[in-house]
């Protein structure tokens, strides 16, 4: 069995979205993550996955056959500028607009981006203005 790096210290443990259309949301989720600087952690013919996100389709064994429903995912971003490049990677890799990169009422300095993935569903992109963090995650090695 090959090492296996996760962090974690955050609510969700994962994510799976059934998707139509794997190519066509890999290519979206590639780029976006690209500027986000988040790797591909993983791929196989009916799936794709990236940290706590998996993406399959409903071929897949883990899918059962039933396609998710609209989901609203919000990624952090380390800064405005990974905002306006994910929005920008994500117009280029098949994603359709859902709000352009600016400041949110939410919260003073909160900055975001809302784009549809090709399966319909709400992907945000957010910097939540400057802030320390004690660590950026919490490395589990097994």
């Amino acid at each position: 069995m090959e090492t296996q790096e996760l962090h974690r210290g955050r609510l969700i443990d994962h994510i799976q979205l059934v998707v139509a259309d794997l190519g066509a949301c890999r290519r979206f989720y590639e780029g976006i993550f690209r500027e986000l600087h988040i790797p591909i952690g993983g791929t196989a013919e009916d799936y794709f996955w990236v940290d706590e996100l998996f993406v399959s389709s409903a071929q897949s064994k883990a899918a059962q056959g039933e396609l998710t429903g609209r989901h609203h995912i919000a990624f952090q971003a380390g800064n405005r500028a990974m905002v306006d490049a994910f929005y920008k990677a994500g117009l280029d890799s098949g994603g359709r607009d859902n709000g352009a990169p600016g400041e949110r009422p939410y919260h003073p300095g909160y900055y975001a981006a809302f784009l549809l993935d090709p399966a319909g569903n709400n992907i945000e992109a957010v910097f939540h203005g400057e802030a320390e963090r004690s660590a950026p995650s919490v490395k589990i090695t097994f």
